[in-house]
């Protein structure tokens, strides 16, 4: 990843320098694939029991 493309991906995220002190570039990354995937469409949904067999 380049510099320019990680500081579009921290506008994109709404992150200022400052907040930016206290992030790392894979926290970064988590969060902006994360928000890629909120619009994504899930056929099966865990409830508390499903998680509890896990």
């Amino acid at each position: 990843m380049t510099t320019p493309l990680f500081l579009l991906r921290c506008v994109q995220l709404g992150i200022s320098l400052s907040e930016l002190e206290l992030l790392t570039i894979g926290l970064v990354n988590d969060m902006f694939c994360e928000r890629e995937r909120d619009d994504e469409e899930w056929s099966i949904l865990a409830d508390q029991d499903a998680m509890d067999k896990f």
